[in-house]
């Protein structure tokens, strides 16, 4: 999978991951793709309720260990 935008928050906890997701997206051109990874459990639920309630598509979510993996596609609203 290749992505046109990445962010780190491996170490970081709620709520900085969705925090440093925010300014990913404004950056971010419509379409364009966001890969994150993280390590707070956390992210499960608040990455799928940012997509959901800002309008930005959640392709993808998987873990692998410990690491949560996602990737967000910018929506036009």
């Amino acid at each position: 999978m290749t992505a046109d935008h990445f962010l780190d928050t491996k170490g970081l906890t709620c709520p900085e991951p969705v925090m440093l997701l925010h300014g990913a997206v404004r950056d971010a051109g419509v379409g364009e793709s966001i890969r994150i990874e993280a390590t707070d459990p956390s992210t499960e639920r608040d990455i799928p309720k940012f997509c959901n309630f800002l309008g930005h598509e959640l392709r993808r979510a998987w873990r692998d260990g410990d690491l949560y993996l996602y990737e967000v596609v910018k929506g036009a609203g």
